[in-house]
């Protein structure tokens, strides 16, 4: 993989001059990224506050409210697995172009939205943008930025990655109580046509690119394999029902994802595959990702469930429902770049074990919320929650991707981008649909609010499972010998 403008490589040796040249141009095309993916991601969740709203406006219910942020996450999960080949074949400029002018047309799209149909639409246009610029952000940090220093940068990139999605809900709620939700997409319009502008004018680099091969059948089976896991687990709620379709589709994902599997180890002897799976081969890229799953599911499962809980159990409005899930994303936002400091020195283990206890314990904690739960409670709990998040993003991001050769960066970073998707996706669908089963046996023998409160009980035990998982892997990873 050549994806890297050999103009602006970190350090250079033709002089302090060049050399500071060189470090403000690197420093230039990252934050141009960075806050580029920071306004994409920070919309993955936007909508989670004004669901309660979005269900009254578009009258749906919330299984299939929920498909908004389900299937953003089910659109990137099937989009990212291309990124290895199109961060070969194009250049930075390239592809940083494509993907803000796709989340512009989607961003436009949903602020005019006229129904479910064409909301749904919007947020699968804004979510293939999204999908491009992630990679490229971490594959042009893996390539650019120096061992010594990828943890202080990579805890930057982690508050696009995990910080932005705890935070929209606040963003949301404080704008679509003032302004309508609709405003929610007319303001992150503007700051996104912004954000194209500076990086046309920052973003100039003529990285290296090569003819790689595009394999049309690796597309298709990504496609059906990703899209079917997605779609069964975001519909499982309705197999108590009796539904099959959602036992179909886990099944022809399950076979899809076998046979891509089975063709990319085939491909990649020849370095053709669309998404080169050599980077499972590496102990700390496995176990990290393993951990950043179980983060992902249990993080946009939270920002979904939570609000819901808020509004529907203790009758709080939208503004005070983004209010009281700001304190987490702030602490996260705080801590994610003085963790990946913190790492650079002391690795990741001394970081990780703490942070995965923290998360699961923020989850067991939340599964005992009930319908007179004070605030406080709930904002601490989620606070507790947000802590573990930031002790595990940074050094995971950096030490998962760090412990892969050179080649395999954009490989890796589309593995772990689409995997986190997928795992976001799940994890939604997995708490959503036990809050709803949860809440729909209660309703006969209590009322609304405890009705949802126990739903949402349920829906946490789900979390505190998955960070039990978390808890187990924490003590296998290693540190980096060239950390040491």
């Amino acid at each position: 993989m050549t994806n890297v403008d050999h103009r602006e490589q970190l350090p250079t040796k033709k002089g302090p001059a060049h050399a500071g040249a060189s470090t403000r141009g690197v420093a230039s095309v990252i934050a141009v990224l960075a806050v580029s993916a920071l306004i994409m991601i920070l919309n993955e969740t936007v909508l989670s506050v004004v669901l309660p709203q979005l269900m009254e406006d578009f009258r749906v219910a919330a299984t299939t409210a929920q498909w908004l942020t389900t299937g953003f996450m089910l659109t990137m999960a099937v989009v990212i697995p291309t990124t290895g080949f199109l961060l070969q074949r194009f250049t930075t400029r390239t592809l940083f172009t494509a993907a803000l002018v796709l989340f512009i047309a989607g961003t436009a799209l949903a602020a005019v939205a006229s129904g479910f149909a064409v909301m749904l639409l919007a947020r699968v246009i804004q979510a293939c943008g999204t999908a491009i610029i992630l990679p490229l952000l971490m594959t042009t940090t893996l390539t650019t930025v120096p061992v010594a220093y990828r943890g202080t940068v990579m805890g930057l990139n982690s508050v696009v990655i995990s910080v932005a999605p705890a935070i929209g809900p606040t963003v949301s709620g404080l704008v679509a109580e003032s302004l309508g939700w609709r405003w929610v997409f007319g303001l992150m319009l503007v700051v996104s046509l912004v954000a194209f502008v500076i990086g046309v004018v920052f973003i100039r680099a003529a990285n290296e690119t090569r003819r790689a091969p595009l394999d049309v059948l690796s597309v298709v089976l990504s496609a059906f394999g990703f899209g079917g896991l997605v779609y069964g687990l975001a519909s499982v709620g309705a197999v108590v029902e009796g539904a099959w379709a959602p036992v179909l589709a886990l099944v022809v994902g399950v076979v899809a994802l076998v046979l891509f599997a089975v063709r990319q180890r085939s491909l990649q002897r020849n370095d053709a595959a669309l998404l080169d799976l050599r980077p499972f081969a590496v102990h700390n890229f496995r176990v990290s990702l393993a951990i950043v799953v179980v983060c992902m599911a249990t993080m946009l499962g939270t920002v979904v469930v939570l609000p819901i809980y808020l509004q529907n159990g203790l009758g709080v409005s939208i503004l005070t429902t983004g209010l009281l899930l700001l304190p987490g994303g702030l602490v996260q936002g705080v801590l994610s770049p003085v963790i990946g400091r913190v790492y650079d020195r002391v690795g990741p283990r001394p970081l990780v074990i703490p942070g995965a206890l923290l998360l699961c314990g923020g989850q067991w904690w939340l599964s005992t919320v009930g319908a007179d739960t004070g605030l406080g409670t709930v904002v601490a709990m989620h606070v507790v929650f947000c802590v573990g998040m930031a002790m595990l993003m940074t050094p995971l991001m950096t030490l998962s991707l760090s412990s892969l050769p050179r080649r395999l960066y954009g490989h890796g970073s589309a593995i772990m981008n689409t995997l986190q998707q997928l795992a976001g996706a799940a994890g939604t669908a997995l708490l959503i649909a036990a809050m709803s089963i949860g809440a729909a046996t209660a309703a006969g023998s209590v009322g609304p609010a405890e009705a949802q409160a126990l739903g949402t009980q349920d829906a946490f035990v789900i979390g505190g499972c998955l960070g039990v998982v978390a808890v187990l892997c924490a003590p296998f990873v290693r540190r980096l010998r060239a950390d040491a």
